[in-house]
């Protein structure tokens, strides 16, 4: 597959995990003033609970293995907010590999502070893209981090769909239930 068939998929990829998010969060805003969309919401949560952590494993492993494309087959060298942002995925999918065969949601006490630490890594790295001026010095050498390898459909890049990964993780995380999951302590 060459890199723009990847890129269009990711950046297709990406456009969904937004929508995905942006549906989770107006269904939990509205359903603070709905009683309907707030039993319908919670009936939705009890009935994930049981898949919460293989589900956010998905995106983990995309974003794994497309950082692993990206740099290794297609080249695109990383900078050093990519490097960090690794940092954080990578055991993201490890970790929530293995608390999906275990069942247990009790994986919400690490995963989710490691991965709000990429989602911060990855805000700024995409808000550097956009506004280099605002660059602390976070990427002083070899490639910049100001450096942009593709804009699928004019702002999804990789900064972009590391940040959507991320927030994914932390939501599919937070939509299982404790009650209905039981977690292990």
């Amino acid at each position: 597959m060459d890199v723009s068939t990847v890129t269009l998929l990711y950046g297709i990829a990406g456009i969904v995990g937004l929508v995905i998010l942006v549906w989770l969060a107006i269904m939990f805003v509205v359903g603070q003033f709905s009683e309907p969309v707030r039993f319908g919401f919670e009936g939705l949560r009890a009935r994930f609970t049981p898949y919460a952590v293989a589900v956010a494993w998905v995106p983990a492993a995309l974003a794994m293995l497309g950082s692993l494309y990206f740099s290794e087959l297609a080249h695109y060298q990383p900078c050093t907010l990519c490097w960090y942002q690794r940092i954080a995925m990578y055991p993201l999918v490890l970790i929530l590999a293995i608390a999906a065969w275990r069942r247990d949601l009790g994986v919400r006490r690490y995963a989710i502070p490691l991965a709000a630490v990429g989602a911060v890594i990855s805000t700024y790295h995409y808000l550097l893209e956009w506004f280099p001026q605002i660059d602390t010095g976070a990427c002083t050498v070899g490639i910049p981090c100001t450096q942009v390898w593709f804009r699928q459909f004019g702002f999804v890049s990789l900064p972009l769909l590391a940040l959507t990964a991320f927030l994914l993780v932390i939501s599919l995380l937070l939509l299982g239930r404790r009650d209905v999951a039981g977690e292990r302590a």
